[in-house]
């Protein structure tokens, strides 16, 4: 920014605490201009005089919320709305809830002739599952909004289906990749058109999906991505409408696919693979949007380093006196809700347990699954670690929804068939006290 120039004032519309939003924020402000935190400790859209306000004063918005991540997606997709009737916002919530949404980022890539695998959205369970015949032996049913690899399963012939999953719709795709090679996909990372960076990323030992979040090994090939294929995310970033993305792409046998289009991907991956942070990237598109000027290399030399400090601006919070947690028991009624059936049980609360654990006959009976890793754990005086199959599982507590990877574990023997842990908990307070009695469960033996 040259002595001459304004500052230019950068929201980033984020209400959670990610190294994405604090690198974002940082390198606005190592750029030479004002960052701003929007969140729910200093946010206020005012409406009077046939004038609208927004606090802070922001000249441009980056938005990083994660639709994908929060039980009501509607609300925060009806906030970025808000501030985009405002101020320009930098993902524009329209583009953002249709990556977000894979079929809808797969209608918009494939009118424009944009490659993406064999899929089937079908509203019906017996039209997806009719559907399933189609495919090959193996295929991929996933939901079709979800994030870090989960509400992705890998399903055989005779897996049942069905048309949703907790509350999300899901489809069947084509199970793409190379005959006789390993599971990895393409991330490219692309801001204002221009790719940033790009990495293989391997599946673990224990799993087929390739995301970090669940182990995925990452490989640098920034410089050897043949020009075509970042072509095509480069053009699946703007044909969705996306200012900035991390596209997800794979290769078949006979070319290349778009996976999917992440409007909020995250940047830890691509850091350590390939050195570069895309946040200075990001902050100089926003500053230039309004307007604003950047040192082009002091962005590149920012992007040597992932600063995900607490940023200076991040605002205090302040207790909210209206917003009282929801109390749960020691037990407490819930509902469980698998691919195939739903259950109304007494499950029993254990802070100690970071992760749910059900039952396997009633993980039969509502069909939890398919399982998608394993998870090892240590219980009681054992001291080697057990194993344990993980599926996910949509817990519903008075009239809030979670959606969890539980263990699946041989609870016969003991008191409750469903076990809540931290996982589920976290979004309470916990009276250890009250009891809801279920005179169908065996005593405590736990």
């Amino acid at each position: 920014m040259s002595m001459d120039d304004d500052p230019v004032t950068v929201g980033v519309l984020s209400l959670h605490n990610s190294k994405e939003t604090k690198a974002i924020l940082n390198a606005v402000e190592a750029l030479g201009h004002t960052p701003e935190w929007l969140r729910s400790e200093n946010t206020v859209v005012r409406f009077e005089n046939e004038q609208a306000t927004l606090t802070p004063d922001v000249d441009v918005v980056v938005n990083r919320l994660l639709l994908s991540n929060t039980d009501q997606p509607s609300e925060e997709l009806g906030l970025a709305q808000t501030l985009d009737g405002l101020r320009p916002v930098l993902n524009s919530p329209d583009a953002t809830s249709r990556a977000a949404h894979k079929t809808a980022a797969a209608a918009a890539l494939i009118s424009e002739g944009l490659p993406v695998p064999k899929t089937v959205f079908a509203l019906s369970t017996d039209q997806l599952n009719t559907a399933r015949s189609e495919f090959g032996a193996e295929a991929v049913y996933k939901t079709a909004i979800g994030t870090h690899g989960g509400g992705a399963w890998k399903v055989g012939l005779h897996d049942p289906l069905t048309a949703q999953v907790g509350k999300r719709r899901a489809f069947i795709q084509e199970l793409v990749g190379r005959t006789g090679e390993t599971t990895r996909d393409l991330r490219v990372y692309v801001v204002d058109d221009r790719v940033v960076g790009a990495m293989y990323r391997h599946a673990a030992e224990d799993d087929w999906r390739t995301n970090v979040a669940r182990g995925g090994r990452v490989e640098d090939v920034t410089g050897s991505v043949p020009d075509d294929v970042l072509d095509l995310a480069r053009r699946a970033t703007a044909t969705v409408g996306l200012d900035y993305a991390g596209v997800d792409l794979i290769e078949g046998d006979d070319g290349w696919y778009i996976l999917e289009v992440n409007p909020t991907a995250g940047f830890k991956g691509l850091y350590r693979a390939t050195g570069i942070s895309p946040a200075p990237y990001i902050a100089a598109q926003a500053i230039e949007h309004t307007g604003g000027s950047v040192d082009s290399d002091r962005v590149t030399n920012l992007a040597s380093t992932l600063d995900d400090s607490v940023p200076s601006c991040k605002p205090v919070p302040t207790p909210d006196p209206v917003r009282d947690t929801v109390t749960i028991g020691f037990t407490e009624q819930v509902v469980v809700r698998g691919t195939s059936g739903t259950k109304t049980v007494v499950a029993k609360s254990d802070s100690g347990a970071a992760r749910t654990s059900v039952d396997i006959r009633l993980a039969a009976d509502i069909g939890a699954g398919p399982i998608h890793t394993v998870s090892r754990v240590r219980s009681g005086s054992s001291k080697r670690a057990k194993t344990r199959p993980v599926v996910d599982l949509v817990i519903g507590i008075g009239g809030e929804q979670h959606t969890v990877a539980a263990n699946i574990e041989d609870r016969s023997h003991m008191s409750h068939r469903l076990l809540l842990g931290r996982d589920v908990l976290k979004n309470y307070t916990l009276d250890v006290g009250r009891r809801v009695e279920d005179p169908a469960e065996l005593p405590d033996e736990e």
